[in-house]
């Protein structure tokens, strides 16, 4: 049954110890036992506990939303990108769903800016040089404009110019890998939308919305 969001919530009005640190290390559970957690992390929302980055700071994290002690994210998502979350008290699952070796799928909708041609969804399924190297062969497509729920702040269109959705998947997570193969083609991305972490979907979870699975 899917968790309502605690979005009104403020640092002030948290359990306390909330912003205690929270133990650090992998721990291996029993699949029976375990514990995963399936988020739809909203737009402006840190994919971590606490804020470390600014005293006082009043960004929202996942204690904002998630009230379960003892589960932890497999990989991040980034502060201006919303959707699919998972996390997890099974120290080695996170592993095995974050760390790229096990080239674990995740899929992306991605809105950008003009109009996509062939050659430019060819150069995302080959895989395109960044920084920080090439990156591994993915999947993208042009799809019609997904029905999502509108974004708080919304997205800031430019009339002049046309837009279009994509869908990608990779089984890599460089910091902002997805924002950065669009660019590099000429696609720049003006929203991104996690909806598939390998077997787990987002489902029918709105924004602030969690669900054990």
């Amino acid at each position: 049954m899917s968790q309502r969001p605690r979005a009104n919530s403020r640092p002030q009005s948290r359990p306390q110890g909330r912003d205690q640190k929270r133990p650090q290390g992998k721990q291996h559970v029993q699949p029976k036992n375990r514990r995963i957690v399936l988020f739809n992390k909203p737009y402006g929302v840190l994919s971590q506990f606490t804020d470390k980055g600014t005293e006082g700071s009043e960004r929202e994290t996942l204690s904002n939303y998630i009230d379960l002690p003892g589960v932890y994210p497999a990989g991040r998502l980034d502060r201006d990108s919303e959707g699919l979350m998972v996390l997890t008290d099974d120290g080695a699952l996170q592993a095995r769903i974050s760390n790229p070796k096990y080239k674990r799928p995740k899929t992306y909708l991605v809105m950008v800016e003009g109009t996509p041609t062939q050659e430019q969804l060819d150069e995302l399924q080959n895989g395109v040089t960044l920084k920080d190297g090439k990156t591994r062969p993915a999947k993208a497509r042009l799809i019609d404009a997904p029905d999502l729920w509108e974004r708080d702040p919304p997205v800031r269109y430019r009339k002049s110019v046309p837009d279009a959705w994509l869908e990608i998947t990779i089984t890599e997570g460089r910091n902002r890998q997805v924002r950065r193969m669009c660019a590099h083609v000429g696609l720049p991305c003006l929203r991104l939308v996690r909806a598939r972490v390998g077997d787990w979907d987002l489902g029918a979870l709105k924004p602030g919305e969690w669900r054990l699975v």
